[in-house]
């Protein structure tokens, strides 16, 4: 895809962008500020903007007079980039260059990996699935070659696929009579690699073994996850004809719905608490399990592919969820010394969960650390790569549980944080997750205050996600609308800081440009929020880092994980303190980093066996007990921190601000 360059002006401002970018979002990224309140949606008329050269699409609208279209205004939310341009911003949107956040080209950085890059994260691995499907001819039994059935089909499966030592399902031996005679002993079978070997779990008549498919989850606190794998093929299904749901092209077989088990409490501690009660570890179990299979049932339905296509099933979560899932008590999780049931657990068949699957489909849960980490960063560690790599590599998976990874090749060591759900868009008050309408972006100009919002498929905003959210407490900091302990200061001469039912907040979207017919607002609340989050994500870096006398400078390697990092601004993420002030290149952002571990584990048999050594070589660093955590904790509950040194770009561009102001 070709490149363009995009100069702003009078800013001079510059950034390479893919032909065809909107130009709105191009100006975002690269830190120049444009009105702009309705998240793109074409709506607000606020965004417009003089082409001064150049190439670019962009249609008539209303908002924009007959001579002013001719003089070559635009609304730079429906305008197209189709080669070098130059652009004008109107007096109302420029900004001060000394005001704005410094942002470098995006082709210098290489924190977004594209798909291909991610698999490569981790090398020395082959296209071999775990479970997998193969072709087998026998001769029918005679009075001179009558061993058993079972005998007959693996000495087949020895003699033609050279595969030894091979146990099977009590429910294929069951059927098994039947079936071969039926498919003329000419039959595919589906084997599955366990612990201890390969398990016969399946057999039907003669069948295209290219037909092979697994369903990956990932169990998130407040949001599940999963998507659709061919298995032959190493790759997410694809959509036949691109299905619509009405708001968004699904392109891949990939699903998600929030955890129904919320409605019983937002952290793992009130949830095990719940499950202690009478009948409560089964209806947790029930209600984990109906979402997951309504995400199954969106996913064949997207697909298209036959429920009995599916040979397998790959679950990662953290230890609380896991447990849940399969109906084992958590109760000890949360009692000193916090210990989970067990730390591997035998693949189970997905009929005994309630899984709406084939009952020849058995689930693999990725093995589990400790009572706070769990299969879902054994899945994100086997997906980075860091067991590999000699560089001494941090990974962080922000969700409602912060959990952090310190190490190599040589050792690893882990902490598990309680981060709360803001970046998921719970506990906030207009927070939603990052799906179509949600504000991902947002720029606030210094001098007016007024907002440019950014919103998922540029429509009218309903609600803010976690990305969103950081953008906005750096911006309100930045521009001195709230005060490092994220109080609104009352002295801005701007009606959008004002006193709501729920304290001081400031709107990001008035109501009629919003789709809910309601102010969209950040309250004293939601910031409150947030500071408390990142302070403890930071402190649980900290004290990893302390723990084994390292610190920060001495990083080579960021690696972030979570859904909402795609749209992360690392500045700002780092101006308000979730992230360490680190040069960017030293960032990279894997996406859900539990969903790529259990693809890969899924797509290769050798990962299988080094999912389990990583489990085993991970220490863990139990929080609850440490001394220094609280410290840091409350050292961190400040934008950026108490500790001034550890953020001096942070310090230099408030003090510039000030100096401007």
């Amino acid at each position: 895809m070709d490149k363009y360059k995009v100069t702003f002006h009078p800013s001079g401002r510059s950034i390479s962008v893919d032909e065809g970018e909107n130009l709105l979002q191009a100006a975002m990224e690269a830190g120049v500020h444009i009105n702009a309140s309705c998240g793109g949606s074409t709506t607000c008329g606020k965004c417009k903007i003089k082409i001064a050269g150049g190439a670019a699409d962009s249609p008539m609208h209303p908002k924009l007079s007959p001579a002013e279209y001719e003089e070559g205004y635009r609304l730079a939310c429906l305008t197209s980039i189709r080669g070098d341009l130059n652009v004008e911003i109107p007096p109302e949107s420029q900004v001060d260059k000394a005001a704005l956040a410094l942002k470098g080209d995006r082709e210098q950085a290489s924190y977004l990996l594209s798909p291909k890059d991610i698999y490569q994260l981790v090398q020395g691995w082959d296209v071999d699935p775990t479970v997998f499907k193969i072709h087998v001819e026998m001769d029918p039994p005679t009075l001179e070659d009558n061993v058993s059935d079972l005998t007959r089909l693996i000495t087949a499966i020895n003699r033609q696929h050279g595969i030894n030592g091979i146990s099977t399902d009590f429910r294929v031996i069951m059927k098994l009579s039947r079936i071969l005679r039926e498919a003329g002993w000419k039959v595919t079978v589906t084997l599955v690699l366990t612990r201890k070997g390969y398990k016969l779990i399946n057999v039907e008549p003669e069948a295209d073994s290219r037909q092979n498919y697994s369903i990956v989850v990932d169990i998130g606190t407040t949001t599940i996850f999963g998507q659709l794998l061919n298995l032959n093929e190493c790759k997410v299904v694809a959509c036949p004809d691109g299905i619509c749901d009405g708001t968004r092209l699904f392109a891949l077989a990939e699903a998600s719905d929030y955890n129904a088990q919320i409605s019983f409490g937002e952290d793992v501690i009130i949830r095990i608490v719940y499950a202690q009660k009478p009948g409560g570890l089964k209806k947790m179990q029930e209600t984990v399990v109906g979402t997951i299979n309504g995400i199954i049932e969106e996913l064949l339905g997207m697909s298209r592919i036959d429920r009995s296509l599916i040979s397998h099933m790959v679950v990662a979560g953290n230890t609380t969820m896991t447990q849940l899932f399969l109906g084992i008590d958590p109760k000890y999780i949360r009692e000193a010394p916090y210990v989970p049931t067990a730390h591997f657990i035998p693949p189970v068949r997905a009929v005994h969960l309630g899984i709406n699957l084939g009952e020849h489909v058995h689930v693999y849960t990725f093995p589990m650390v400790a009572s706070y980490v769990g299969g879902d960063i054994v899945a994100g560690v086997l997906g980075s790569g860091i067991f590999q790599r000699e560089a001494l590599t941090l990974y962080m998976d922000i969700g409602t549980n912060g959990e952090i990874v310190l190490g190599n090749k040589d050792w690893l060591a882990s902490v598990s944080c309680s981060a709360g759900p803001a970046f998921e868009g719970a506990g906030i008050k207009f927070g939603m997750r990052a799906t179509s309408g949600a504000i991902e972006e947002v720029s606030i100009n210094p001098h007016t205050y007024e907002p440019m919002i950014l919103t998922i498929g540029m429509v009218k905003p309903i609600g803010i996600c976690g990305s969103g959210l950081i953008d906005a407490v750096a911006e309100l900091i930045e521009t001195g609308l709230i005060d490092q302990n994220g109080k609104f200061r009352l002295d801005g001469a701007t009606e959008r800081v004002r006193k709501g039912p729920d304290g001081y907040e400031y709107v990001l979207a008035r109501k009629e440009e919003t789709r809910i017919n309601d102010d969209i607002v950040l309250t004293e609340i939601d910031i409150g929020n947030l500071i408390r989050t990142k302070a403890a994500i930071y402190a649980g870096c900290k004290v990893l880092l302390d723990s084994v006398g390292l610190s920060f400078r001495e990083l080579d390697q960021v690696i972030i994980a979570g859904g909402f990092g795609r749209h992360l601004d690392l500045e700002k993420a780092m101006f308000i303190g979730l992230l360490p002030e680190l040069e960017i290149g030293k960032f990279i952002f894997v996406g859900n980093g539990s969903l790529l571990g259990a693809r890969l584990l899924s797509f290769s048999q050798a990962l299988l066996k080094e999912a389990e050594r990583i489990s085993l070589m991970m220490t863990n660093l139990e929080l609850s007990n440490h001394n220094g955590f609280m410290n840091e904790f409350m050292a961190a509950m400040f934008l950026p921190h108490t500790d001034a040194e550890a953020f001096p770009r942070v310090q230099e561009r408030l003090r510039l601000k000030k100096k401007a102001a």
